[in-house]
């Protein structure tokens, strides 16, 4: 609502509303509707500082978000809240207890210790309706100072989850969904289709409750899945920042990677359904997270991340460096036609990544950087190009 109203606003007089103003709003709203007066104040308030928010990155040049979306309604349910709206009280060892205006004292498990101050406060509702408490907490920064120890360059593959130049084995992650699992996935989104189309057929579009137990089985899945995956990607990370004092990996476009090849109506795509596999192959193995992890860990274990440019690292040999398309001769396999050196292509790539390393790497631990430009840049991808930003 407040999205529309913002661009209603700029369109009719061409203005733009910020927080504040529209606080005035809510306040009204709170007095004349009871839904808006059932949520506490802080709530929809924290919700108007995140469009802020979201309209600064969108204004800003350097920063890659786009323009405001509005919410699906199938969007996770999340409720923020400001710090100073909660209070927390450690029951003992392993519980604590939040107090959340307008709903009182919430139990809820201690998974670590806070540690600082807390700044806000987001509490949120999975797909499969489970519940959790995520706590901003101010501390000061912690830099370690350089462990000192070997580099390493990683590939982070499809089929190897992730290759170290350093290391002859992959490193594997363990099946999302078990074959079970998958075949259960299958017949309850098939049952799905199936009860949706009857819905419209015979309810007028509204669901049963058979329809939202199939939703919500299907929800239980998926949420199990991304925490098989989460697990093993924060685990990877961890290792990967303690044990090396610089850790190289491909400056990757994901969403580049894996846009859809169906096309339009009148250039129809090609092989479709194998690159839709491909591309839930390369978005169950987060590369994005795991570069998203890196930048942060890397400094608090006395790591640096440098991103490389990627282009070439699968057709180049790590041993003579010499680059031509034929010495990847299958998926597995890399046999360079120069010099004849023979190796895993996934762990070739890894050992170019990490030859792809400026000899003037900065000394300093806590930056991720471009091997191309020489400068301290904290993880995220390369400076985008200056854009013109229109305020709709």
């Amino acid at each position: 609502m407040a999205l529309e109203q913002r661009i209603y606003v700029h369109r009719q007089r061409g203005k733009t509303l910020r927080s504040g103003e529209q606080c005035r709003f809510l306040t009204q709203a709170r007095r004349d509707f009871e839904w808006v007066a059932d949520l506490p104040s802080q709530a929809p308030q924290q919700v108007l500082r995140h469009l802020d928010r979201a309209y600064d990155n969108y204004w800003n040049p350097d920063h890659p978000a786009e323009f405001p979306r509005f919410k699906k309604r199938t969007s996770r349910v999340a409720i923020p809240l400001p710090g100073q709206a909660v209070r927390v009280t450690k029951l003992n060892r392993h519980w604590a207890s939040v107090r959340v205006p307008k709903l009182g004292e919430v139990r809820f498990r201690l998974t670590r210790s806070l540690g600082g101050e807390i700044r806000n406060v987001s509490i949120r509702a999975d797909a499969a309706g489970r519940w959790s408490i995520a706590f901003g907490v101010r501390v000061p920064a912690r830099w370690a100072p350089p462990n000192g120890k070997p580099p390493v360059g990683v590939d982070f593959g499809v089929k190897h989850s992730a290759y170290l130049s350093d290391e002859e084995a992959p490193r594997l992650m363990d099946r999302s969904l078990t074959d079970g699992e998958k075949r259960r996935l299958v017949g309850l989104e098939r049952r799905r289709e199936r009860q949706i189309k009857q819905a419209k057929q015979r309810n007028g579009g509204k669901y049963s409750n058979r329809l939202k137990k199939t939703l919500r089985a299907i929800a239980e899945l998926r949420a199990r899945q991304a925490r098989r995956r989460l697990d093993f990607t924060h685990k990877l990370t961890t290792d990967l920042a303690k044990s090396h004092g610089l850790v190289a990996i491909e400056d990757l476009r994901v969403r580049q990677m894996t846009k859809s090849a169906k096309g339009t109506r009148d250039l129809p795509g090609t092989r479709v359904a194998q690159k839709s596999g491909l591309n839930r192959a390369l978005l169950d193995n987060t590369p994005g997270e795991r570069r998203r992890q890196l930048a942060y860990k890397c400094p608090a274990y006395g790591s640096v991340l440098v991103l490389v440019p990627p282009a070439g690292t699968s057709q180049t040999c790590g041993a003579c460096r010499a680059r031509d398309a034929a010495s990847r001769v299958s998926r597995d396999a890399f046999v360079c036609t120069s010099c004849g050196h023979t190796d895993n292509a996934d762990h070739n790539a890894s050992v170019v990544i990490l030859d792809r390393v400026p000899a003037h790497r900065p000394r300093t631990a806590g930056h991720a950087v471009h091997s191309t430009q020489r400068q301290p840049l904290v993880g995220g991808p390369s400076p985008a190009p200056a854009r013109a930003r229109v305020n709709p």
